[in-house]
């Protein structure tokens, strides 16, 4: 099954521009790329279709997740990633197969179905930005062939990046701190590592879907915003210093739950 293109607004740059930078700061922020603001802006301003949205969503956050991960490496450097390869595979291991069963419901979803899919998951995300994302890291609440086990949540996350086009570390980064013991810092940068090739297997299965033109048809406008939710990504986490999270978090959840209600009734 496949959405149509629509056209209702123009792709205008200053649009693009605008709203790039405003998610990429919101992503900044809370140390995202802010793939789950662009989402209800892709839908509720450029007036894209819901597949169409998702494929979208999927290659600006591609964009912006292979960019973050060597712009980190200064704090985050990539062998104190290697050294924690088992976490990474336990994930991917799940993630990778969640992403290809994702992407391939997604294309057979009936667009008002996919419409409430989101916004389901917006409320959700909402819901562990509060409760999970300044969780405390220090002793794995499992080990051995139990964490192993519970890697499984990989899979679960691999279907929600993949059914939003977003990277899920804002399922990803708390599952790293409490299921593993990752500090948080370390969790951001293994967050990015396994949301790269998870986005990779999800963006080959939209590939398959005729949907897929979208891309095409609009290559400036992806750059675009692309680019510049880097740059406002770059400046929210300049801000992150200056917003208390007893403030932040809060109205970044009350964000995400108004563009839920209002992708809910697209």
């Amino acid at each position: 099954m496949t959405n149509g293109a629509h056209t209702l607004l123009p792709r205008h740059p200053a649009a693009a521009f605008g709203g790039g930078a405003i998610i990429g700061a919101l992503g900044g922020l809370i140390g995202l790329g802010g793939a789950e603001f662009r989402l209800p802006i892709l839908i509720g301003f450029f007036n894209f279709a819901a597949l169409e949205t998702v494929i979208l969503n999927k290659a600006m956050s591609l964009v912006v997740v292979a960019t973050a991960l060597p712009f980190r490496a200064g704090t985050i450097p990539f062998g104190v990633i290697a050294d924690s390869w088992p976490i990474v595979i336990n994930l991917l291991a799940g993630s990778l197969i969640g992403a290809w069963f994702g992407a391939g419901w997604a294309t057979r979803l009936r667009s008002e179905t996919l419409y409430k899919v989101i916004a389901i998951m917006l409320t959700a995300i909402a819901i562990v930005l509060i409760m999970g994302h300044d969780a405390a890291a220090g002793q794995p609440l499992l080990s051995g062939m139990a964490q192993v086990v519970a890697g499984v949540a990989g899979f679960v996350i691999g279907i929600v990046a993949a059914l939003l086009g977003v990277a899920g570390g804002e399922l990803l980064i708390p599952t790293l701190v409490l299921l593993f013991g990752a500090d948080i810092k370390l969790a951001g940068s293994l967050s990015l590592a396994v949301s790269l090739p998870t986005m990779v297997v999800g963006f080959t299965r939209y590939s398959r879907d005729q949907s897929f033109s979208v891309i095409g048809r609009n290559k400036s406008f992806l750059l675009l915003i692309a680019a510049v939710s880097i740059v406002g990504t770059f400046i929210g986490g300049k801000l992150l210093g200056i917003v208390p999270n007893a403030v932040l978090l809060p109205a970044l959840a009350i964000i995400l739950l108004i563009s839920a209600v209002k992708v809910w009734r697209h």
